[in-house]
C-alpha cells in the first residue's frame, strides 16, 4: 500500500519544505486541497455535522497548480495530487492548461484527482452553472485526456485545436467523492477514486462494494487505484487488511496525531512539528508496509 500526504490547512509557506520532507520519508503522493474564496457559505459543507466549514478566513488555500510546480522543482519522485480539484467550477481550458502544464515541469509526477464540489457560491463567483457540474465534468474529462495527449480535438463553435505544452504520457485521473454518481463516475471515466472523507472499515466496505459493482458493470478488468483516507490509528498490519481488500493508498497528516510533548517541543502547526512527526510515522508505518 502506498502513503499520501494529506496537507489540508497547512501555511503556504511550509509547502516546499513539507514536499522535500515527504520525499525523504517515503511519501508517495502529497496532496493539497482546492478552494477560491472564504464567506458566510449559505451551502452546506457536507463533512461536518454542522454543515459549517471546519475553517475560517484566515485559513489558507494556495493555488493548487502554482503551489504544486514549487513543490515540484524542489523534489525528484514525489507526486503530487489535488484532493480535489474542482474542475467545473473552471472553464475547460483552464483546467486542461494548468494541469499539462504542471505535468510538464513535474516531468510526469502529477495525478489529476477532481470533483464534482459542494461549494455554490464558488461556482457563482467563476460564472458557472452549479447544477450542471456533474454532467459537464462527464464531457470534460474525455476532453481533457485528449488535449494532454497532444491531439487535435474539434469543439463546438471552434476551428480544430490542440494545445502546448504537453506531458510525455497519460495524466492520471482520480474520481473523488462516494455519492453513487460520483463512484459510477470514477469507474467510467477515470484511473482511480480517491475518497473525500476520512472513513472507518465499517464505512469504507460498501463504499467499496459500491464502487466493484460499478467496475464491473462498465467491463473493468485492469489495474484501478483506491485512495482511502481511514479513520484508524497508524497501524502497519491495518494497512495490509485494507490492501487485502483492493485499498491501494491511503492518507495520512502524522501532525494530526502529534503528542503533547511533540507540541511542547516544537510549537503548535509548525513546520518543525510536522517534519519531526513526519519522521516518526515514516520510521514506526511505512517502514513496515
Amino acid at each position: 500500500m502506498k502513503m499520501w500526504l494529506g496537507a489540508s490547512f497547512v501555511p503556504t509557506d511550509q509547502f516546499v519544505e513539507l514536499a522535500r520532507a515527504a520525499e525523504r520519508c517515503g511519501f508517495d503522493t502529497f496532496t493539497l486541497s482546492d478552494h477560491l474564496f472564504y464567506a458566510d457559505f449559505a451551502s452546506r459543507y457536507p463533512y461536518s455535522r454542522s454543515g459549517a466549514p471546519r475553517w475560517n478566513a484566515e485559513t489558507h488555500w494556495p493555488d493548487v497548480w502554482v503551489t504544486i510546480g514549487a513543490m515540484a522543482t524542489a523534489t525528484t519522485t514525489l507526486r503530487f495530487s489535488p484532493n480535489v480539484y474542482i474542475a467545473p467550477a473552471r472553464d475547460l481550458f483552464t483546467v486542461a492548461k494548468l494541469v499539462s502544464t504542471a505535468a510538464v515541469l513535474s516531468r510526469e509526477r502529477v495525478t489529476f484527482g477532481v470533483g464534482v464540489g459542494w461549494c455554490e457560491e464558488e461556482f457563482a463567483g467563476t460564472g458557472q452553472d452549479f447544477h450542471t457540474r456533474g454532467r459537464r465534468l462527464d464531457r470534460m474529462l474525455p476532453t481533457l485526456r485528449a488535449l494532454w495527449s497532444g491531439e487535435t480535438v474539434e469543439l463546438d463553435g471552434l476551428p480544430p485545436l490542440s494545445i502546448s505544452p504537453t506531458p510525455a504520457g497519460p495524466v492520471p485521473v482520480y474520481v473523488g467523492g462516494d455519492s453513487e454518481a460520483a463512484l459510477r463516475r470514477a469507474a467510467r471515466l477515470g484511473d482511480g477514486w480517491l475518497g473525500n472523507r476520512i472513513y472507518t472499515e465499517e464505512q469504507l466496505d460498501p463504499v467499496l462494494d459500491t464502487l466493484r459493482r460499478h467496475l464491473d458493470e462498465n467491463g473493468r478488468t485492469g489495474p484501478f487505484d483506491i485512495v482511502a483516507p481511514l479513520a484508524v490509528l497508524p497501524d502497519a498490519e491495518t494497512y495490509r487488511r485494507l490492501a487485502a481488500k483492493g485499498v491501494t493508498a491511503t492518507m495520512a497528516a502524522p501532525w494530526w496525531l502529534a503528542t503533547p510533548e511533540e507540541k511542547a517541543r516544537y510549537g503548535e502547526d509548525s513546520l518543525d512539528l510536522k517534519i519531526a512527526t513526519m519522521e516518526r510515522f515514516a520510521e514506526e508505518v511505512i517502514a513496515k508496509l
